[in-house]
This record gives C-alpha cells, sequence and structure tokens, in this order.
C-alpha cells in the first residue's frame, strides 16, 4: 500500500529542516513510526532514534527492521520519553490520528515537554477549508500475480473537527477480484488553527508539501509541512 512513498527523500527533507531550525543534536523519536522506514533513515543518518506507534504488529516489525532502535507502545496524545530529544518528527499526516482536537493539544503539549531547548517538532498536515471531497490518489503494485490497486482520499463535511481518510483496495488476479473500503476517523484543522494551537509552545514554520524542495508555503496550498522550534 506504501510502495510509492519515498521514505528516504521524506526523511532527508526533514534532517534538512533538522540542520537549518535545530540544535545540532541527534536523538530522535518518530510519532506513529508504523513498521519502523523513516526511523531507519534517520538511524543511517546518524540520528539516535527511536519511535511509538499504537499497533504493536507494526513495532515488532520495525525493530526488526531497526534493532538499534528502542520502540514503545503509546498513543501519541499521551506519550512520554526518559530523556528530552532533539527532534520529533510525524510523517504521512498521522497527526490527524489525534482524536479530536483536545486530543491534539495535548500531543503538540507533549512534545513540547519531551523536546530539549531549541528541538524541532516536523510533521505534514492538511487544511480542512482546503480538502476536495472529489479528489483522491491512485497507484498500483504487482506481488505474487496479483495486481493491487490502491486509492485514497480526505472527505470533509465542511463542518466540526472530524474528517476522514477514505481508502480503497482492490486485489485482482487472472480469475477473480476483490475490492476492500475502509474509513479512518481523523482530526480536521485548518493551517491557521494548527498554528494558534502550536504558538504557545513554538515558534512555527509553514512550508509547501515538497519533500524535494524547501519553498514558502502559498496561499493557495491545502498540504504542509510545518517544522516547529520549541521556545
Amino acid at each position: 500500500m506504501c510502495v510509492d512513498i519515498d521514505y528516504q527523500a521524506q526523511s532527508h527533507c526533514i534532517r534538512r529542516m533538522h540542520q537549518m531550525f535545530g540544535n545540532d543534536g541527534n536523538t530522535h523519536l518518530d510519532l506513529a513510526c508504523g513498521t519502523g522506514p523513516h526511523v531507519r533513515h534517520f538511524i543511517d543518518f546518524g540520528f539516535d532514534s527511536q519511535g511509538l506507534d499504537l499497533n504493536q504488529p507494526m513495532l515488532d516489525i520495525a525493530a526488526t527492521r531497526c534493532p538499534e532502535a528502542q520502540f514503545t507502545q503509546q498513543n501519541m496524545s499521551e506519550f512520554s520519553v526518559e530523556e528530552p530529544l532533539d527532534l520529533i518528527t510525524c510523517f504521512l499526516y498521522s497527526i490527524h490520528y489525534n482524536d479530536g482536537i483536545e486530543k491534539l493539544k495535548e500531543c503538540i503539549a507533549n512534545v513540547h515537554k519531551a523536546l530539549k531547548p531549541n528541538g524541532v517538532f516536523c510533521f505534514n498536515v492538511v487544511d480542512k477549508t482546503k480538502i476536495d471531497n472529489k479528489l483522491s490518489v491512485k497507484h498500483t503494485a504487482e506481488q505474487d500475480e496479483h495486481l493491487f490497486t490502491f486509492q485514497s482520499g480526505w472527505h470533509y463535511k465542511g463542518e466540526g473537527e472530524r474528517q476522514s481518510l477514505l481508502l480503497s483496495i482492490e486485489k485482482s488476479s487472472a480469475d477473480e477480484t476483490h475490492i476492500w473500503n475502509d474509513e479512518h476517523p481523523m482530526v480536521a484543522v485548518s493551517f491557521d488553527e494548527m498554528a494558534e494551537l502550536l504558538a504557545p509552545y513554538f515558534e512555527v514554520h509553514q512550508f509547501e508539501h515538497d519533500y524535494e524542495k524547501i519553498l514558502p508555503l502559498s496561499p493557495k496550498s491545502g498540504n504542509a509541512i510545518f517544522t516547529c522550534v520549541k521556545l
């Protein structure tokens, strides 16, 4: 499902952000780390990395991929760390998995608490006011003589603090096709609202959602990379 994601480019971009805004430290935590592909790249960059996620089977895979790292099963809105960190990341729009605005506030407060002075928090986010419910992205992959087609898109009803990530998976072979549909409830927030939530804790910088170039955010953009420096 994630075959088209360039984890190395994403990790390298955020490493550059940390070099620009950070405190020159090398301790790192990845929130909602999944199976650990970003953690793997940060370790290879020379970071002392760790990860957390709610899904233990994913963490088991992450531990195999990154035996040098520590992984813990924690909720990103309630987590704690043993020692303050230099960099905290949250990739793949996973910041939206916080269960509502209050939980998002708790997550931000805990990130601030977990960072060293001038530590950096980087994540990507979608603006609820710019979601087009008709748009989606699709890609395909082949495995074990099956063709998989994956489609995903955001949906927001236009009010409230809830949006959805709609997913569809189609598995086709020579003689049959199976289709699965899923919906992930997520917290909805605009860029302005996110910046307001972050302001008591961080110096906030917003950039285009482009992992190849570091560009200031356009007013027309609906996706962004937030880079936040602990006050």
